[in-house]
């Protein structure tokens, strides 16, 4: 079953991690709905939000990568199931 998902990452050093970010990202294009990014440029960081339609282990495994790359956090928020 689907779930509506919203990540809201923090690129510390943007510059640094944008690319290895965005690789990971353009694996998951299928599921990504919406996406939008604010650089916080006085202060070296970026934010990030996107959201997303997918299964919980599309979801999970797309957080899971994100989370792991240095110099970025992440939190999920997830919809429950939703009713086709």
């Amino acid at each position: 079953m689907e779930r509506i998902a919203v990540i809201g990452a923090i690129l510390e050093k943007p510059e640094e991690r944008q690319k290895q970010f965005n690789e990971v990202t353009s694996h998951y294009k299928g599921i990504i709905k919406g996406r939008m990014g604010i650089p916080f440029d006085t202060d070296d960081v970026a934010v990030i939000s996107l959201t997303l339609r997918g299964d919980i282990d599309q979801i999970n495994a797309f957080t899971g990568k994100l989370g792991n790359l240095a110099g970025v956090t992440v939190k999920t928020a997830i919809s429950g199931e939703l009713k086709k």
